[in-house]
């Protein structure tokens, strides 16, 4: 969390987020008026929020990484418009767990990358597929979020079957479970083996691309210098 974002949270007489998101920073909001809900709430929780400030208060509706990448602020500002309300918002950036996993790993982001999530909660698997493949078959290095859940177990495999197809087996692939929370596991193993490994949906997985490598520890993409 930077310190801009720490700051805001301190500052606001109201905190909206997701209940396990809430539960992670407990001790720095225990004295906020709080407003946690369950997954899938998040219309409910903007709603929320544009109550509380409205009657004048200081709210921070929170994310985890960063609230532009697959959090939170596109969906208060689409609501926001929606109504077409005159609402001061500020946009606070934080952490995404692409970066934070990228610096656990060493340095695999180097060059161009795609960002694609396996979820097809909200965006259909078609969609995704196509966007898989064509990172792939681009040479992208490919960071895969919501890989995998209890009851979405089929699309890592599909995913990796696509990506196969256009990268070698032998491809470095980071796997990054609850990156920067207790409990942290990073996983160094190749594109034809990354299945086999613990994955859910905590994790980030981080794919290579033709100029990976694996230097002790760390996995390395080139950004094409002449060393």
């Amino acid at each position: 969390m930077s310190q801009r974002a720490l700051d805001a949270l301190k500052n606001s007489d109201t905190i909206v987020g997701y209940k396990l998101y809430i539960s992670l920073i407990a001790d720095i909001i225990k004295d906020k008026h709080i407003i946690a809900s369950t997954m899938r709430k998040e219309i409910d929780r903007v709603k929320i929020a544009i109550q509380e400030a409205q009657l004048g208060k200081t709210v921070s509706i929170i994310s985890s990484g960063d609230p532009g990448v697959y959090g939170m602020a596109g969906l208060v500002l689409e609501m926001a418009c929606k109504e077409n309300m005159d609402l001061p918002i500020e946009i606070i950036p934080g952490i995404p767990a692409a970066n934070a996993a990228a610096a656990v790993l060493g340095a695999p982001l180097m060059h161009d990358y795609a960002v694609i999530s396996l979820s097809d909660l909200l965006t259909p698997w078609e969609t995704i597929e196509r966007r898989v493949k064509c990172a792939a078959e681009a040479d992208f290095v490919i960071v895969l979020y919501n890989p995998m859940s209890s009851q979405r177990d089929w699309q890592i495999k599909k995913a990796s079957e696509i990506i196969l197809r256009h990268k070698l087996p032998n491809t470095p692939v980071g796997i990054v479970k609850d990156v920067s929370r207790e409990g942290e596991t990073v996983i160094l193993t190749t594109l034809d083996k990354m299945t086999t490994h613990p994955i859910d949906m905590t994790t980030v997985i981080i794919i290579g691309n033709s100029t990976t490598f694996v230097y002790r520890n760390y996995i390395v993409t080139k950004r094409g210098y002449h060393v």
